[in-house]
């Protein structure tokens, strides 16, 4: 093999290894075997538990729920809506996504803002800033104030020719 073959299969090497070594791409690995794990503990929660409850009112198998378009559906013959397969697809969709958002999303959403809490409260940041809401009518003012403020007296020589104004509250 040739020097400059081997280095460049090396260098190959090397760049998959820092490839696969990155943080994120064994994050992703991870993520992936345990939603593989997570998903048979869904579909167990729906087959053993919401099936059952649906069941209570027709049938177990939500695969069993059709509608039928044509006049005769028997067998393969007809146009058959599979709705019931839709709708337990749906409801596994549901309950994975409820657990996802309230078991894991929810609980490191309020850990990171307590982390960050703390953060400021050691960096001496206070946590909340107020923030002082302007009114349209008090930029106004300020605006005139300003223009009175350069013009010097002339505004108040205005005023007492023409009268107090009276403002409509």
């Amino acid at each position: 093999m040739s020097a400059k073959k081997e280095k460049t299969e090396t260098s190959v090497l090397q760049g998959f290894k820092a490839f696969l070594m990155r943080g994120n791409v064994v994050d992703l690995a991870v993520a992936v075997v345990i939603g593989a794990a997570f998903t048979n503990i869904v579909n167990s929660v729906v087959k053993g538990l919401i099936n059952p409850l649906v069941g209570a009112v027709g049938t177990q198998n939500l695969d069993n729920y059709s509608t039928c378009l044509s006049s005769s559906c028997k067998g393969t013959h007809g146009i058959q809506l599979m709705w019931g397969s839709v709708l337990g697809a749906t409801l596994t969709f549901l309950v994975t996504a409820s657990v996802v958002y309230f078991l894991m999303v929810l609980p490191m959403a309020k850990y990171l803002a307590r982390q960050e809490t703390r953060r400021k409260a050691r960096e001496g940041v206070p946590a909340t800033e107020e923030i002082v809401e302007v009114t349209e009518l008090e930029v106004l003012k300020e605006i005139r104030d300003a223009l009175v403020a350069q013009r010097g007296g002339q505004h108040d020589a205005i005023i007492n020719q023409r009268g107090p104004r009276h403002d409509a509250r």
